[in-house]
């Protein structure tokens, strides 16, 4: 069935009434609040479970340094008790008899405190361990900061780009419109063909769709910026004309001497120091142990425990203890062997952290450069393009050309537009990827 100028007409209607839908959609239907990068970022810095996490492991290692010193401390104890003596037994001549105590309750208190003199440096290299345990800890801590950063910069910038890209189906929903008008009304002079307005139909509902998919995108990232920075009702990226984006340089020599201050290298090399610590401490068994003890009990049977009229009896014990364990069920060996491999293990993970350091500078380094210039030929492409949509437009309107010409031109003002925004996105993302990696806000 051949499509008659009636049928042109109601899609046409249908097809431009659809632009006033999309405006009564264009409130955000999450009501989200605005917030800057800035107050992202803390956010999420404060209420992501990754910095949760490592800021917990670095409490615990803190606190194991403490229990480390501690060992160094004599131990302490104190005892108390109280028996009840009664029931039968059996006498002389093997009768059972009622046990009758004098004394059924007896009394008694006791103080133990043991010092360790030589443990062939076991606790001083455990004191080591944990140490670079704290150190190890908190460079995990500024990574997963820099790192919830990069996340939340990546879905902010998304928001950006889609707010860009929402920008851009409006504007191509304009043109798209006004090309259709142009369309039908030469159609019905008899000057176009039918297929002219067909496909200035097909022009206008391709833009709607670009127009509805930006805003689903916009949707889709501000959810996932509302669940990075942990906020109770839904938050957005502030709008902003992004078309002015400063490009600032970047001190690429600067930047790669700071790659063995970054967080996964120190990361590494405290870990590597750790597993260092823990070798010494695995060869602390094959040297003996000496303890000092000192022991003071008392017994009897006032219910004051001593406080009172009467007095216990109490009796000193102190005494000096070697023990060197001979044989072990090779538990010794294996110790020693599990924590050589672990340091050969934290030694190829140093290498390979600033390798893999490297490698990603490298790469981000020339993202960013590639961005900076797709960014500035992508702006004289839409120049150019807009330009030569303008010229065709109007040679159509003087019959010099053909309404394919037309759509073409805005075919490439369209993709113009979305290589510019996709440039811009890849840039900000180099950036903040350049920033993760050395562990500080580049200027």
């Amino acid at each position: 069935m051949m499509p008659t100028p009636t049928m042109l007409s109601r899609s046409a209607l249908a097809l431009l009434l659809a632009p006033a839908l999309l405006r009564a959609q264009a409130v955000d239907t999450l009501a989200a609040r605005a917030i800057p990068l800035r107050e992202a970022v803390t956010l999420a810095q404060q209420n992501g479970l990754a910095a949760i996490q490592a800021r917990g492991q670095v409490r615990n290692a803190e606190s194991s340094v403490r229990a480390a010193r501690a060992a160094l401390f004599p131990s302490l104890n104190f005892t108390m008790g109280q028996v009840n003596q009664s029931g039968d037994r059996f006498d002389n001549q093997g009768r059972l008899v009622p046990y009758l105590a004098p004394q059924p309750w007896s009394y008694s208190t006791g103080f133990a405190s043991t010092l360790n003199l030589f443990d062939g440096g076991r606790r001083l290299a455990e004191i080591r361990r944990t140490k670079y345990d704290v150190g190890a800890t908190s460079a995990n801590e500024v990574s997963q900061q820099f790192n919830i950063a990069l996340q939340v910069k990546t879905q902010y910038y998304s928001i950006l780009a889609a707010r860009e890209s929402e920008a851009a189906a409006r504007a191509q929903l304009e043109q798209a419109e006004e090309q259709m008008k142009a369309s039908i009304a030469r159609t019905r002079a008899g000057v176009a063909t039918l297929s002219d307005s067909l496909r200035s139909l097909v022009a206008v509902g391709n833009a709607q769709l670009a127009l509805i998919t930006a805003r689903n995108n916009l949707r889709v990232a501000s959810a996932a910026l509302t669940r990075l920075v942990g906020s109770s009702t839904p938050v957005t990226a502030q709008p902003s004309d992004t078309l002015d984006l400063a490009l600032t340089p970047i001190d690429s020599a600067a930047l790669s001497g700071m790659l063995d201050k970054g967080p996964i290298v120190e990361q590494s090399e405290a870990q590597r120091e750790s597993a260092r610590a823990a070798l010494r401490t695995a060869r602390t068994p094959y040297l003996p142990t000496i303890d000092l003890t000192f022991q003071r009990s008392g017994n009897g049977f006032d219910k004051y425990y001593g406080i009172g009229g009467q007095s216990l009896a109490y009796t000193n014990n102190v005494s000096v203890r070697l023990a060197y364990p001979i044989f072990n069920n090779y538990q010794r060996e294996d110790a020693l062997n599990k924590a050589r491999v672990q340091a050969e293990i934290a030694d190829a993970t140093v290498r390979d952290a600033r390798l893999g350091a490297e490698q990603t500078f490298v790469q981000q380094l020339a993202a960013l450069r590639t961005a900076q210039q797709r960014i500035a030929l992508q702006q004289v492409s839409v120049t150019a393009a807009v330009e030569d949509l303008r010229v065709q437009r109007q040679r159509y309107t003087l019959g010099a050309s053909t309404l394919l010409d037309v759509l073409s031109s805005q075919s490439t003002l369209d993709a113009a537009r979305l290589a510019l925004i996709q440039a811009r996105q890849d840039f900000r993302v180099a950036r903040a990827q350049l920033e993760s990696l050395v562990g500080r806000e580049l200027q």
